[in-house]
This record gives structure tokens, sequence and C-alpha cells, in this order.
């Protein structure tokens, strides 16, 4: 067998080694991602009903400060009665308030 010959096969045999090897790996990780995947599983369900209580508590807790509070911040009426463009307006105008409150030196 020529030099180039036994290059070239030497190349295919290492080729076809790293391919094997790099398969088995893999399969070794699914293997150990389908066993941990219950578990992991579980983890995420638990954090996310976790994620779930913690929500309704705070739409609780703003529901509840509504209740206590029929005014809005401006003191108006409660906003939830207001034309959505007047919200708009007033929001528009504490904006600005503030932007110049902001701009003006100290």
């Amino acid at each position: 067998m020529s030099a180039p010959q036994s290059l070239l096969q030497a190349a295919l045999q290492r080729l076809g080694a790293r391919l094997g090897s790099g398969l088995v790996d893999g399969a070794a990780s699914l293997a150990l991602l389908a066993q941990d995947a219950p578990e992991r599983l579980r983890q995420e369900l638990q954090l996310f009903w976790e994620e779930v209580e913690a929500e309704a508590e705070r739409i609780e807790r703003e529901g509840q400060g509504l209740t206590r509070d029929p005014q809005g911040p401006d003191g108006s009426d409660d906003p939830a009665g207001q034309d959505p463009q007047d919200q708009i307006d007033a929001l528009r105008a504490k904006v600005a308030a503030m932007a110049r409150r902001l701009d003006q030196p100290s």
C-alpha cells in the first residue's frame, strides 16, 4: 500500500472511531437526561406553581388596594370609570409635569 492510501485509510478509520465515540457519548447523555427528566419536570412544575401563587397574591393585594382607596392617584374618581382618552391625556400631563421638574436646575 502506498503512503497516500495508508493516510486515507487511517483518516477514515479515525473519523469512524471519533464518530462512533461521539454517538456513544450522545446516547449516554440522552440516557442521563431521561433519567433526570422526571425530577427536573417536578422541580419546574413546583417553581411554576410558586410563581402562580405569588402572582395571585400580588393581584389580590392590588385589588384590595383599589377597594380601600376609591380615588385614583390624581385625586379624581376611579380611573376605570373614565374615558380611555381622558386617562391618556391625564397620563401625558403627569409625564410632562415630571419632565419639567427634572429639567429644572436644583
